[in-house]
């Protein structure tokens, strides 16, 4: 079945229309002796049905100008019915949409690509949009896709392992990128993708094996995730250290608890840069307590000592709850954020 708003149906209604003009243009010439631009004005405001320009002098001038007007109504009679069926359907109101959501994807910074939006990204897009963090979906699945729009999700129908579809996601702009297809293949080629042309990018893939995680640290994903050995081990600690993982669950936010664990970085511009965590009385201030620091080399100090000097770089993994979180962020914000 022929879509009712097609290009072929528009090229029918614009031939006809020059075609019914044309020979407007002729008639007259030919009935009136009138000059070729003077003929081809008649012709026009006629067949448009905006009026007659001079009253019909004869018979043939009459017959032409009545032959147009009916052949205007006609067409005019037929774009119409495409214009209705169009809207009807919710072609035009569709392409609308289509330029917002792509128009609010280019606007895009600092944001998250997910690739791949089966059960794995869906959860990943559900912690996101709780944490009120932006993103981008990009997968080619049509059930995938339909679950995006119904979710209100900026997405992008195409295929991760295409470069063009990559950057359709602003990837040049993208703050990280978390390869979750079905399949291993995918997120090797998008991971490889992805890294060529954003060497600072963080990169989150999926991986089925431990010899496809292997893979995929190669191509340069900085972090790799086996769901399948991840649940396993989670179900393992759930019969044998039942307490531990009730106690892991409460501070990862999965059992409902008010405990979170968040990550902040200590920069100059907070001025706490040089201080102990003695000195700052973090507990006492903010509530958080910090379980681990990562220092600028990269490696982590856990249950740092109260007197371990805090240097811009580092990052603190701090937990609490929601309201102490942000009172430690807070007391480590830029000194112009926090006069603001």
């Amino acid at each position: 079945m022929e879509e009712p708003f097609s290009a072929r149906r528009i090229a029918y209604a614009l031939a006809g229309a020059a075609t019914v003009i044309l020979a407007g243009t002729v008639g007259f010439h030919w009935a009136t002796e009138e000059s070729w631009l003077q003929a081809f004005y008649r012709s026009v405001v006629t067949s448009s049905l905006t009026g007659l320009d001079t009253v019909p002098s004869n018979d043939s001038t009459r017959l032409i100008s009545i032959g147009l007007v009916f052949a205007g109504l006609t067409i005019f009679a037929f774009i119409a019915t495409i214009l209705v069926e169009g809207i009807a359907r919710g072609v035009f109101t569709g392409a609308l949409a289509e330029r917002r959501r792509r128009r609010a994807i280019e606007q895009l910074h600092d944001h998250y690509i997910i690739c791949g939006y089966g059960r794995v990204g869906r959860r990943v897009a559900d912690e996101f949009r709780e944490s009120g963090v932006k993103y981008v979906v990009l997968d080619f699945n049509a059930e995938a896709i339909e679950f995006a729009r119904e979710r209100g999700d900026l997405y992008i129908e195409g295929n991760g392992t295409s470069d063009e579809d990559l950057e359709a996601t602003g990837l040049a702009r993208a703050k990280g990128l978390v390869a979750s297809s079905d399949s291993d293949v995918d997120n090797l080629y998008i991971t490889l993708s992805a890294r060529t042309s954003r060497p600072d990018l963080l990169i989150v893939a999926r991986a089925s094996e431990e010899d496809v995680a292997e893979k995929l640290r190669r191509a340069g994903a900085d972090r790799v995730v086996q769901p399948y050995s991840t649940a396993g081990k989670e179900m393992a600690a759930l019969v044998l250290k039942p307490q531990v993982a009730a106690f892991l669950e409460m501070v990862t936010g999965t059992g409902g608890g008010d405990l979170q664990y968040e990550e902040i970085e200590v920069t100059d511009a907070s001025g706490q840069a040089g201080k102990t965590i003695r000195v700052l009385r973090i507990r006492h201030e903010t509530g958080a307590v910090i379980v681990a620091l990562r220092k600028r080399d990269g490696t982590f100090d856990s249950t740092p000592d109260p007197e371990a000097v805090l240097e811009a770089g580092d990052v603190m993994i701090a937990v609490g709850s929601s309201h102490e979180l942000r009172a430690l962020e807070e007391l480590f914000a830029p000194r112009e954020t926090v006069a603001g």
